[in-house]
């Protein structure tokens, strides 16, 4: 069993104000994603300005906070806000989706397509690789804050079973780790590859969506289920396998929808 490194959740304290990891792994997550999409901004005839780059990234910085605490108080504790509306903008007592920032992440990309004048696809398929390392760094803030653990392990199996101090004294798998290598690490090596090359529109969006509802679904196996919710549908599946699942049938029906039209498009 290994030791869980147990980390200041504060990084910089400078007097009364204090810089937690989590929020510098935000913004490592918002400038990776800025230098990835100037990177292919510059390949020639890219169709993208750096004045877009940055406006695009505001937008989906925006979109991921914005929607990411509307989605976890609307899919994981929309009882705490009926008893207390205002817990809504009490940010810093926690709590982001990534569904939520997905659907606030969707807004914006409608957004700037409409003021940019680009297709709705063509900016979501320009997006979808930036995200996965914005997802690994988000993993490891996790992991850094100690939350969101896995479930209990038999060290015996799982000799790197962790015990997290805000959790309880039993052996646990590191899920943010797993998160992190899959939906992080492995995503965005898939995404960002199938993307270096010209894929009909729609194509690189609906890998993403495919990839991450599975590598999610997967994980949430090894990921101890939200103690307001619990295990639901057919008594094993989690939350986040539920919203995942959407994400798996879409991101299917998007990419054989790209292929097959593709020709069309071509002739």
């Amino acid at each position: 069993m290994l030791t869980y490194p147990h980390i200041d959740p504060v990084a910089i304290s400078l007097g009364p104000l204090q810089i937690h990891w989590y929020g510098l792994m935000y913004l490592a997550a918002f400038g990776t994603a800025y230098a990835l999409a100037s990177f292919r901004a510059r390949r020639p005839n890219s169709g993208w300005t750096e004045e877009q780059v940055s406006d695009l990234v505001f937008y989906g910085a925006m979109g991921v906070i914005i929607g990411g605490r509307f989605g976890y108080v609307l899919f994981y504790n929309f009882n705490q806000f009926l008893k207390d509306p205002i817990w809504l903008f009490r940010v810093w007592e926690g709590g982001m989706s990534f569904h939520g920032g997905l659907l606030g992440v969707m807004a914006a990309i409608a957004w700037f397509s409409w003021r940019h004048r680009k297709h709705y696809f063509d900016v979501a398929d320009f997006v979808a690789p930036l995200v996965p390392i914005g997802l690994m760094f988000g993993r490891f803030g996790n992991f850094i804050g100690g939350e969101l653990w896995g479930r209990v392990a038999d060290p015996s199996i799982v000799p790197w079973a962790m015990i997290f101090p805000r959790a309880d004294d039993l052996p646990r798998h590191p899920s943010q780790l797993y998160q992190a290598g899959m939906e992080g690490l492995l995503l965005f090596i898939l995404v960002w590859s199938f993307s270096s090359r010209s894929r009909p529109r729609m194509a690189v969006s609906a890998l993403f969506l495919l990839g991450y509802g599975v590598f999610r679904s997967f994980a949430e196996f090894f990921r101890e289920p939200d103690a307001q919710i619990g295990l639901e549908m057919f008594g094993w599946m989690t939350r986040g396998q539920e919203l995942s699942f959407p994400m798996i049938v879409a991101g299917l029906a998007l990419l054989v929808w790209a292929y097959r039209r593709a020709p069309k498009a071509q002739a």
